[in-house]
């Protein structure tokens, strides 16, 4: 009572009293918080029931009003008091101390304002960047302490202060073998200080509790593994994030998470190998990924999975009771994805050298350690669970490193081209691969739907190891020698069979079924003059022309319901294309195919194993469900779209002469087609049941009726 009397009336006598020079007015805030500590013995008081608050806050304020009142990068009396009298190091000694009890609270919310509220660089200084340092040391010691909060705020600015003038971590690299050098202030600097300044506030009982330090500083370097790099930094700063990461307080997670945000960002390689060497950085992120991961239920269902809503780090706000009302393991599943949110949005903001130690930690601690004995086990509803979850993170992964680091586990880092006798080299990629003819369905499905997420991510690699490494020698062709080739005729061998005057397709095509060649060019995005049509390469309207006729009239239903046909498809494609050529810009494969007189065909050509599966699939395409073909069907699709110029003429020219044994896209169709013909005269009224399976399939017809029709007639005609 007697102290907060005291308090009132120092206040009332401030405001009468005639106003000081700044410079009198700082040095009298400070002597004030120093007498204190000279002239009371009661050191149990709390800090709230003293002046110190109260002086410390009007510091702040002048030194504010000093900055605001001078040019820009001035320094003034009152700042050159503070770091000359190393004010900011005397009250380090006072925070540590705690004395009174919640002093070290005020400390770092006097060093967090005044970082954040002076404009001018202050951290170059020694006498800033010393105890700064020294306080950083002090942060996260202790979990769930009651300076939390003001802890990760002083962390949080010295952070952003760091984005700003990135050079300026150098200062808090601190050399393992120099550190008892750096705690001793009193033979180098101590002196020195007293000499200039006889009163720094800091009684002889403070100083040498400040440097009680050195010794155990000392002791714990000589006790340390003597096989340790000299060289080597702590990075305190980082340390102290990580261990406020581990707080109860999901603020203060989030907090910690934004700091380390910064840190990894900055450009110096010094910081960037520290953190990654020096720090448990790699650890805390695979960790706490392979702790969420284990937290998930055994068994869910991947439609959940999939539409389960996007979860950014930070904003993982839940209500217990609706998530579990929704799907079992909703809550898991959120808290999962939102930490894999931050460890890839962390990989992408993270110094370039740093970045790519992540992400192999995040491939080895994670996905060799953890995912992949999941994926490769027997239990179909485990296989069901972990591919579709491994479908969500392909989605969900958007930094380069991590998605590079990703690939490399699922399909191996091997570029050269396949063999039958090489399919199995790498494990996993050829037990994903199988996944897709997998006796379920389901299995089946979402491994196909894995497949095609794949492919759209931008990364080189993935297509060039499922595809282009099979396609390079282009030795689908038929190989013979110069002099055995016939003339070509408009691009085409002279024997070559043209599919529009074939019986099976017929010249009088109607409007549906034909298109044009200028209809088509002028949907096309616009041809480079550098590639232009060169002679061989065939005519695009009659490839589409040759899709569009290979299935008759008989089996056809789009023309009979508006709005479904082939043109639909078109736009769509038109519309996917040009995100595909965007993402393959850089790639350099708009062009023409290898000169064939430079390709190597005498090696056994190999489709590959993942598209010997499609394709061994789309010759089944008659007897699997309905859901099955239009995944496969979808990969299909999107493998056609990529402007790679092996891959479109293997895939899309149907006017190719293939190598004896080798098949196409085309052929398969074709002898799909075959067999289609030969069903349909097996099935009474054929056509108005086509036509009624797919209005029921559009949700233009009540359900009601048998689909044993889809494996009678082929659900590919369906689509």
């Amino acid at each position: 009572m007697f102290s907060k009397f005291t308090s009132i009336l120092q206040h009332a006598v401030e405001a009468l009293a005639p106003s000081l020079p700044l410079q009198e007015d700082f040095v009298y805030h400070w002597k004030a918080i120093t007498h204190y500590y000279i002239e009371t013995s009661d050191d149990k008081a709390p800090v709230t029931d003293t002046n110190i608050p109260s002086h410390l806050e009007q510091m702040l304020d002048i030194l504010t009003q000093e900055e605001a009142e001078r040019e820009s990068g001035e320094t003034g009396p009152c700042m050159e008091y503070l770091l000359h009298h190393k004010i900011l190091e005397t009250l380090y000694t006072l925070g540590k101390a705690d004395c009174p009890p919640g002093m070290k609270q005020q400390v770092l919310t006097f060093y967090t304002k005044l970082l954040a509220h002076i404009r001018q660089p202050l951290l170059p200084h020694i006498n800033v960047h010393r105890p700064v340092q020294k306080l950083i040391r002090l942060c996260g010691e202790v979990l769930a302490a009651p300076t939390e909060n003001e802890e990760i705020q002083f962390l949080c600015i010295v952070c952003a202060k760091l984005k700003q003038d990135p050079y300026l971590v150098n200062f808090f690299l601190e050399n393992k073998s120099k550190r008892p050098e750096i705690k001793s202030p009193v033979a180098t600097e101590g002196g020195k200080g007293n000499a200039l300044s006889p009163d720094t506030g800091q009684s002889l009982a403070e100083k040498q509790a400040d440097h009680q330090d050195e010794p155990q500083a000392a002791a714990a370097v000589s006790t340390s593994s003597p096989t340790s790099n000299n060289n080597s930094n702590n990075y305190n700063l980082v340390t102290s994030l990580l261990n406020l990461t581990k707080s109860p307080d999901g603020r203060i997670v989030v907090k910690a998470c934004e700091g380390l945000m910064l840190l990894v960002s900055l450009p110096e390689p010094a910081a960037a190998k520290c953190l990654t060497e020096n720090t448990e950085l790699c650890e805390l992120l695979t960790d706490r990924l392979v702790f969420f991961y284990k937290a998930l239920p055994q068994s869910m269902d991947p439609l959940d999975i999939e539409t389960v809503e996007s979860v950014n780090w930070g904003l993982d706000v839940y209500n217990l009771k609706e998530d579990a009302a929704v799907f079992t393991g909703k809550r898991a599943l959120i808290s999962f994805l939102s930490w894999l949110d931050y460890c890839d949005q962390l990989i992408k903001e993270a110094q370039k050298s740093a970045a790519a130690v992540m992400a192999k930690a995040v491939r080895e601690r994670f996905f060799v350690s953890v995912m992949e004995p999941q994926l490769m086990q027997t239990s179909e509803v485990g296989i069901l669970t972990s591919t579709a979850l491994l479908n969500r993170i392909i989605r969900q992964v958007t930094s380069e490193a991590l998605l590079q680091e990703m690939v490399y586990f699922l399909l191996g880092e091997e570029r050269e081209p396949e063999t039958s006798a090489t399919i199995a080299q790498n494990p996993l990629r050829h037990r994903l691969i199988e996944h897709c003819d997998h006796l379920s369905d389901e299995i089946s499905i979402m491994t196909l739907r894995l497949f095609e997420q794949l492919i759209q991510k931008p990364n080189q690699h993935i297509l060039h190891n499922l595809v282009l490494r099979s396609l390079e020698e282009r030795n689908y062709l038929e190989n013979k020698p110069q002099e055995e080739r016939e003339p070509l005729e408009n691009g085409q061998p002279h024997d070559a069979v043209d599919l529009e005057e074939d019986p099976l397709f017929g010249d009088d095509l109607s409007p549906e079924r034909k298109l044009s060649g200028s209809d088509w060019l002028s949907t096309s995005p616009p041809q480079s003059p550098d590639h232009s049509k060169s002679e061989g390469k065939t005519e695009v309207h009659k490839i589409v022309n040759s899709f569009l006729c290979l299935v008759p009239d008989e089996a056809k239903s789009s023309y009979h319901v508006e709005g479904t046909g082939y043109d639909t498809y078109l736009r769509d494609a038109h519309r996917q294309f040009r995100d595909f050529c965007g993402i393959c810009q850089r790639w350099d494969w708009r062009g023409n195919p290898k000169p064939f007189e430079k390709c190597n065909l005498d090696i056994p050509f190999f489709e590959g194993h993942f598209l010997k599966v499609l394709f061994d699939r789309m010759g089944r395409i008659l007897d699997q469900p309905y859901d099955v073909n239009l995944q496969v069907t979808a990969v299909l699709s999107k493998l056609s779209l990529l402007p790679h110029p092996h891959l479109n003429e293997y895939l899309l020219d149907p006017y190719i002469n293939l190598a004896p044994g080798c098949r196409s896209l085309f052929s398969v169709i074709v002898r799909v087609v075959g067999d289609l013909m030969l069903r349909i005269h097996r099935i009474p009224d054929f056509t108005p049941k086509l036509l009624l399976v797919r209005k029921r399939l559009l949700g233009m017809e009540p359900e009601g009726i048998t689909y044993v029709l889809l494996h009678d007639s082929g659900s590919y005609v369906l689509r």
